[in-house]
């Protein structure tokens, strides 16, 4: 189930994301439990919850109100893993643009960091 469906959209656009970024939240599915939450440090109180078929920026100030939801990924029948990836980037909240690039590098860092802490694992 979708955490953001049936929610009002203030925009909607098409948007890429990098293919090191989308293979990267691949392979957290893998090894991972979802969902998963990561809050980011520079912007307290934002969280990005990363879901089995999206992602999610939400304010946890405000019981987990969506800021931006990255959904309906394009990866049917993706045969080149170095290409980047359409999806739909949601904008829920006027401002939301603002924390848009903080919120992508920060889930780029915490996901490489915690692949490559469970891969140190015995």
């Amino acid at each position: 189930m979708s955490r953001v469906a049936g929610l009002p959209v203030y925009s909607q656009r098409t948007e890429e994301v990098s293919a090191e970024l989308y293979n990267l939240w691949r392979r957290a599915k893998l090894h991972f439990k979802m969902p998963i939450r990561m809050p980011l440090s520079d912007s307290p109180g934002f969280v990005m919850t990363l879901e089995d078929n999206e992602w999610v920026c939400v304010d946890e100030t405000q019981n987990d109100m969506p800021v931006l939801a990255w959904v309906a990924f394009e990866d049917q029948g993706r045969g080149a893993l170095h290409l980047p990836v359409k999806c739909k980037l949601n904008h829920y909240h006027f401002a939301a643009s603002k924390v848009h690039a903080l919120a992508l590098e920060k889930m780029e860092t915490a996901l490489k960091q915690r692949l490559h802490e469970d891969n140190k694992q015995p």
